[in-house]
């Protein structure tokens, strides 16, 4: 068999079943879409559950792709072994109840012994135990000898998640030979040694597992088959191990280059190697679909394995941030297959940086807490740094384990690896929990879901009869007078199908076609009305449901509504035109940011409203005035150009030549929308916009701040919500302008003015201030009280805060030379008091802290401090003279203990 490139393999398998007449998709982003089961995409058949539960309708009944993917739950075997990666790419066929078993093994043993021409010898068959049409294909039709094909049980052969579609498998293995093999005589498919490499999983799902854990026949089978690229590429390549693959090799070289380091000559540098290497094709791909380093959920794994690669690099003597330049080797071994990595490159480099610079911040401050809880340590005469504390290292530092356990072997002191471990798998647990599925797809069944009549590839049947996507006519018109409901849903104290609602009815209508727009890509979906011969229902909202449906939520107005009768649909025109000016000033906006702060901008979020729009976007810094200035002036400078918007449906590959943005995560189908604003913003989009920029009418930014690391928001207001905002401001100018009896054009110089006034007379004020209460202390320190033969002053200063009462007390102290002295004051409304005592004073039992905190509980306060001086706030200023009575009471007692 001839040698063949990771790439070139990956392009013969789909012009392969491309050839068999099946639908070439591309990748689907790491981020699942709808899927609350996962994190992040790990296998070529997640993306397309909901073509196999029938929730959609697949764009073709056959279907080809080769599926990005990341796997972490072996994230600490990485690097140790030649098996373990978190990145892999995945080669499936897919059928959605169209061939089964008699075509699918026939094809995938033509691929194999055709196409790359793997002797027949090398190759090995498992079936599940009972599936005997497998095994009969495979020996009867194929040619395969019956002692090359193992039947395998339930933990190996058949696959099943949850309740939902499953079904046996058949897989293909590759021997590798001998020298790979653990030498037992027994050696075999199967087996845990290295020798017999699975290369193929063909998975038929025939079933259907229920709720009582049974199983039914779905009346259409499907398909779901998964290759990995990477291990088939190790076989074409007789590769040791996936680092060894032409792809891979060439990021190892650059982190060799960067080092001074050599593979394959030491195993520890190759363990450091083989975790860059994988880590950093990770990064690049989550970076490049859009994710963000966080502290929890995929932008936590993210994170964690960023920090992992670049502390790896550090062990290699790699001293500055590198994984940027890392993840360019990435982009020009993969872009032919992930054009979006190019177009993203940038971004990529921006956000690994700014990411490595912090990781490298915290690992410093990691260090020095690991330094504190050393001295510490020593300190108590203890020999092992706790469980717990090295974990919080571990997890808020990225501080690994094994530097933690050098650093303290220096010192002679180990770690509590035990507890660290526990707290290690309470962490994982949490991870599991918060993944837990209630379905195949990770989600709780709605009413919706039980409207579902198709035959399609699950099955399934439900008692609406069947209902297919909903057409959607509102981009040309707001109304639509040849709809037919198609389903109902009563919302009541249980939501149920129905087929007829009566007045006042709370419901959801479901039409064959709309011109009402669902809530999607941000924008928030149409209210209005919907009407037959018999009733109307008021629509407050609507939304997208399973099987590409809409539902239109709202109330039976009057009359009653049937199943089966003709509708007419009409939208609330000016909400509409509102939310559609938002939508377009969305466009705008995101390119005057990008003209602004840089091509790293990318939306990260939105939320168009015809009252406001909301758009999140990366970037890494408060925005200043002067750029919010600049972007909200380019924003008006384009409407007021009279821009004509058009709008075409055209390829992906077109759109991207013509340089149309795409969101992040997004998944596109071969025919896109182009919103084109005469080539100043070129998007991506399926939402509703104006046919022209200057129908916006006016733009206008009203707040900025930061919502996640790296993601900024802004909120605007656009047409008639922008003219009320600059309505209230005018009317708040003007209310102002009158109270300063003042015009509208002097109102700023006219505060400046009145503020300094304003200072001049606090300054003043508290001057007075400062002389009355010089005054009051004068003749206090002259009053001559005594308790227990100690001289004790206490007052009530009446409006004086704590830094006043701490200043008099003061001087107070120095006046007496020997005594204590408590005096109180009111500040916002609030009692305070301070309590002080000479040193003399303190020594016969007099504790300042104790007094405050006695006598300020009488007014509802509290506080404390050292045993010479102590304060305390938060009281009630009616109840000064009973604090201060607790005061002298207190004193008293201490003087009286003291003696």
């Amino acid at each position: 068999m001839q040698s063949l490139g990771l790439n070139e393999i990956r392009e013969k398998f789909l012009l392969f079943f491309e050839s068999k007449e099946h639908l070439r998709l591309p990748s689907y982003p790491l981020v699942p879409r709808n899927d609350k089961s996962l994190l992040l995409i790990n296998s070529g058949m997640a993306p397309l559950k909901p073509y196999f539960t029938g929730q959609e309708t697949p764009p073709s009944p056959r279907v080809t792709t080769c599926q990005k993917c990341i796997r972490t739950i072996d994230i600490d075997n990485v690097g140790k072994t030649d098996r373990h990666g978190t990145f892999f790419e995945m080669l499936g066929d897919f059928s959605f109840g169209d061939y089964f078993k008699e075509e699918v093994i026939p094809w995938s043993w033509e691929f194999l012994t055709r196409v790359l021409e793997i002797p027949e010898e090398k190759l090995y068959i498992s079936v599940y135990e009972d599936d005997d049409e497998a095994f009969k294909i495979w020996n009867e039709k194929i040619g395969i000898a019956a002692d090359r094909i193992y039947r395998m049980g339930k933990d190996d052969n058949f696959w099943e998640v949850g309740v939902g579609p499953c079904g046996p498998c058949s897989e293909i293995y590759y021997d590798r030979g001998e020298r790979y093999g653990c030498g037992k005589p027994d050696c075999a498919p199967g087996c845990d040694c290295d020798r017999f490499m699975e290369v193929w999983n063909l998975v038929f799902t025939q079933f259907n597992k229920e709720e009582d854990g049974g199983y039914s026949r779905l009346p259409k089978p499907n398909i779901d088959t998964g290759m990995g690229l990477e291990r088939i590429s190790m076989v074409m390549q007789d590769a040791g191990s996936m680092f060894e693959l032409d792809t891979v090799r060439a990021i190892i070289d650059r982190v060799c280059a960067l080092s001074g380091r050599k593979y394959n000559i030491a195993r520890k540098d190759d363990i450091s190697i083989r975790i860059i290497v994988d880590h950093v094709r990770s990064i690049t791909f989550m970076t490049g679909d859009g994710i963000l380093p966080s502290n929890e959920g995929r932008g936590y794994v993210l994170r964690r394995l960023l920090r992992r690669a670049a502390r790896h690099g550090k062990l290699l003597g790699i001293d500055k941030p590198f994984l940027a330049e890392m993840s360019d080797v990435v982009i020009n071994v993969s872009s032919g297959a992930y054009p979006e990595l190019s177009e993203k490159r940038e971004f990529i480099f921006k956000v690994l940086s700014m990411e490595e610079r912090r990781f490298y911040e915290t690992l410093e401050q990691g260090l020095e807490m690991l330094r504190g809880s050393i001295a510490g340590l020593k300190a108590r005469g203890c020999a092992a740094l706790g469980g717990e504390t090295a974990f919080r290292l571990y997890d808020t530092y990225g501080f690994p384990l094994e530097l933690m356990k050098e650093i303290l072997s220096e010192e002679g002191l180990e770690v509590e690896e035990d507890a660290f471990n526990r707290e290690m798998e309470r962490q994982r647990a949490r991870a599991r929990a918060a993944r837990e599925e209630s379905t195949f797809m990770g989600a709780d069944e709605t009413v919706y879901d039980r409207l579902d009549d198709s035959t399609g590839p699950s099955g399934s049947t439900g008692p609406a009869g069947r209902i297919g996507p909903a057409e959607f006519t509102g981009y040309d018109r707001l109304d639509c007078a040849d709809a037919k409901i198609v389903a109902l849903v009563l919302h009541a104290e249980h939501n149920e199908v129905a087929a007829a609602a009566g007045s006042g009815a709370a419901v959801s209508v479901i039409l064959d076609k709309t011109s009402f727009y669902a809530e999607s890509g941000g924008q928030k979906g149409d209210t209005g009305v919907i009407r037959t011969e018999t009733g109307l229902v008021g629509v407050t909202d609507c939304i997208k449901i399973t099987g590409g449906r809409t539902a239109h939520i709202g109330k039976v107005a009057e009359g009653e509504i049937f199943v089966g009768q003709n509708a007419v649909s009409e939208v609330d025109r000016k909400r509409r035109l509102s939310t559609t000016r938002s939508h377009s000033a969305t466009h705008l906006l995101q390119k005057a940011l990008r003209d602004t702060l840089g091509s790293h901008v990318e939306q990260a979020g939105s939320l168009v409203s015809p009252d406001r729009l909301r758009f999140d976007f990366t970037h890494f810094s408060p925005l200043t005035a002067r750029e919010l200035h600049t972007v909200e002036s380019l924003v008006n400078e384009k409407i007021l150009e009279d821009l004509p918007v058009t709008i075409t449906e055209t390829s992906m590959e077109e759109a991207r030549g013509k340089g149309a943005m795409a969101l992040f995560g997004e998944k596109y189908s071969d025919l896109v929308r182009v919103v084109d604003m005469s080539g100043y913003s070129v998007e991506l989009c399926g939402g509703t916009h104006v046919t022209n920029t200057s129908r916006i009418g006016t733009f206008r930014i009203i707040s900025e701040s930061g919502v996640a690391a790296g993601v900024r928001r802004v909120e605007a207001l656009t047409g008639f919500g922008a003219l009320e905002y600059y309505d209230t401001l005018r009317a708040a100018v003007n209310e102002a302008s009158e109270i300063l009896k003042t015009s509208p054009d002097y109102v700023i110089k006219k505060i400046q003015s009145v503020l300094n006034e304003s200072k001049e007379l606090a300054r003043l004020a508290e001057s007075l201030k400062a002389k009355l209460a010089g005054g009051a202390v004068d003749s206090l320190i002259n009053s001559g009280e005594r308790i227990g033969g100690v001289n004790v002053r206490a007052a009530d200063l009446g409006q004086m805060d704590m830094n006043g009462l701490r200043a008099a007390c003061d001087k107070v102290r120095d006046a007496l030379k020997s005594g204590a002295a408590a005096l109180c004051g009111v500040a916002d409304g609030k009692l305070c008091m301070v309590v002080m005592a000479t040193e003399d004073i303190v020594k016969r039992g007099v504790n300042a802290g104790q007094v405050v905190k006695e006598a300020m509980a009488e007014a509802g306060g509290s506080g404390g401090g050292r045993p010479g001086m102590a304060q305390a706030g938060g009281g009630r200023p009616e109840a000064a003279g009973a604090a201060l009575a607790k005061a002298r009471a207190v004193i008293a007692r201490q003087l009286g203990d003291g003696q």
